[in-house]
């Protein structure tokens, strides 16, 4: 099975930018829909990014397109987002999931989590 471990979260200003990484154990990302969830506090978990196991596609949630780019690297046991033009309501705790469901964006399709990851954006 693998094991995810976030990094690179932190405090940022409007506008900036950050680069969250997703290290896997374990085993690799290979047969994985890797994605990219965050929760702010009050709010339910809600998706954000994903890259598909079948032909690596990516996918957006509307409100990061343009601005987030999920990526992984070649060996497949880091999986990235880059996130750029921040803004206040970014801020939340993010999650790196792994599911075996292609194209998924509901967090029960995803059954291996990290345990998450803080951003906050100021104004």
């Amino acid at each position: 099975q693998v094991q995810l471990v976030e990094s690179g979260g932190g405090l940022v200003q409007a506008g900036g930018s950050l680069r969250l990484s997703c290290a896997a154990s374990g085993r690799t990302f290979s047969g994985y829909n890797m994605g990219w969830f965050r929760q702010a506090p009050g709010k339910e978990r809600e998706f954000v990014a994903a890259v598909t196991k079948i032909g690596e596609s990516t996918y957006y949630t509307d409100s990061v397109k343009g601005r987030f780019t999920i990526s992984r690297d070649k060996a497949k046991t880091t999986l990235y987002l880059q996130m750029n033009s921040l803004k206040p309501e970014d801020t939340a705790v993010y999650y790196c999931a792994a599911g075996e469901k292609n194209w998924a964006t509901v967090p029960r399709d995803y059954d291996r989590w990290g345990q998450g990851i803080q951003v906050t954006v100021s104004s």
